[in-house]
């Protein structure tokens, strides 16, 4: 390699890292001044002399907040902080396809979790038509339900209004981030291993106890009713 092109190359790890550093300070900064949302942060001047950077490296740093959803620019008033869309920008980046068996693993524990854990906002939240429209959802199911153990349509239209009746916002979006995670693992032929003549709580089951039952019963129903999905794909 050219002695030139050496120089380069260790110009631009240089720069880099640089960025890397004044982009961790920036954060460090809006902390610090206890900046919120809708504040107007210092001008580009003002940081790089702040900083001792040039100007170009300030922007750069700050072109990465704002990809983040930190800050955004706003007329009269230049760039201003945010409240970032945490699980769009993560969903960006969330492609089944390069995800490993670790991850995917952690994905559906992660949901285990978050479904058993909304049983209380289920049954605090849940109205007479929420409940009439879970009944129509499971309506449309195989009557023995509980000998199926995956399909992605049932899934999607069952778990979702369960999300939905929570009335948490974050939840709803964090749901619609992972469904691609499960379509994926549905149609990449993990799920063909079969588990040996298990039965386990179905949708129908589950409206029952929400009808009829207590959070409690339906924390340890979704537990088994989710259980059985994972053993397809990590016993």
């Amino acid at each position: 390699m050219a002695f030139s092109a050496l120089i380069e190359d260790f110009k631009s790890v240089d720069t880099s890292s640089l960025v890397d550093k004044v982009e961790a300070k920036l954060v460090q900064l809006l902390k610090d001044r206890k900046l919120k949302v809708g504040d107007s942060i210092p001008k580009e001047i003002e940081l790089a002399e702040s900083l001792g950077v040039s100007r170009t490296v300030i922007r750069e740093a700050l072109l990465r907040l704002r990809v983040m959803g930190l800050i955004e620019s706003k007329k009269k008033k230049g760039a201003v902080i945010t409240s970032p869309d945490i699980f769009g920008i993560i969903g960006k980046s969330m492609s089944p396809h390069v995800l490993d068996q670790d991850t995917l693993r952690d994905m559906f524990e992660l949901r285990l979790i978050l479904e058993i854990g909304m049983a209380d906002f289920i049954f605090q939240r849940i109205t007479p038509e929420d409940l009439a429209e879970l009944k129509k959802i499971v309506g449309k199911e195989p009557d023995a339900t509980q000998d199926y153990l995956f399909n992605i349509e049932h899934e999607i239209a069952f778990h979702g209004k369960l999300y939905e009746i929570t009335g948490n916002e974050t939840l709803r979006k964090f749901q619609r981030m992972l469904l691609p995670v499960f379509d994926y693992v549905h149609h990449s032929g993990l799920l063909k291993k079969q588990i040996n003549n298990k039965r386990f709580v179905s949708h129908r089951g589950l409206v029952e106890i929400i009808e009829n039952g207590s959070p409690e019963m339906f924390r340890n129903a979704m537990r088994n009713h989710l259980e059985n999905h994972f053993s397809r794909l990590f016993d």
